[in-house]
């Protein structure tokens, strides 16, 4: 499997959303992409993320991006965690790890001394064009959304 690499054209993927719907990559050429990658629905850093995007998503809008979050949970989890936080945007489910391994965000965890492999909070930038400009790994919230947007109207 083919994974994303900066100033190339990120490999195709497509996966079920919230919405009943089906993200494919491909049908949002002509638009920027933000996809964040967080662990897990409902905990206390993943929530502050996706209400910093939230609360900012009129200006990505305006910048003509659109937002996709994506996790391992199910479409049910999502369903309730946007639902809950009132998200404007998707959210993507990836049980398989598909989009996961195009983008490498499986990594060994540590938490309470048990290791285990979970996704790394990482945020990926691609242009209208289908390529990755910015890639963010290790994210750390706070401030996290301000610098994405910085990015995105410097496309």
């Amino acid at each position: 499997m083919k994974t994303a690499q900066l100033d190339r054209v990120v490999p195709p993927f497509k996966l079920p959303a919230t919405g009943d719907q089906t993200i494919d990559l491909k049908s949002l050429r002509g638009k920027n992409v933000v996809i964040y990658f967080y662990p897990k629905d409902s905990t206390p850093g993943c929530t502050t993320e996706g209400q910093d995007f939230a609360a900012n998503h009129g200006k990505f809008k305006r910048s003509n991006t659109v937002i996709l979050g994506v996790s391992r949970d199910s479409i049910a989890s999502h369903e309730k965690f946007k639902a809950k936080q009132n998200f404007p945007f998707e959210l993507l489910s990836d049980e398989d790890e598909e989009a996961c391994r195009i983008f490498d965000v499986i990594k060994q965890k540590n938490m309470y001394g048990k290791k285990f492999m979970g996704i790394e909070r990482s945020t990926f930038l691609i242009d209208d064009k289908g390529k990755l400009r910015r890639e963010w790994r290790k994210v750390k919230v706070k401030g996290h959304v301000d610098e994405v947007l910085e990015a995105v109207k410097g496309l």
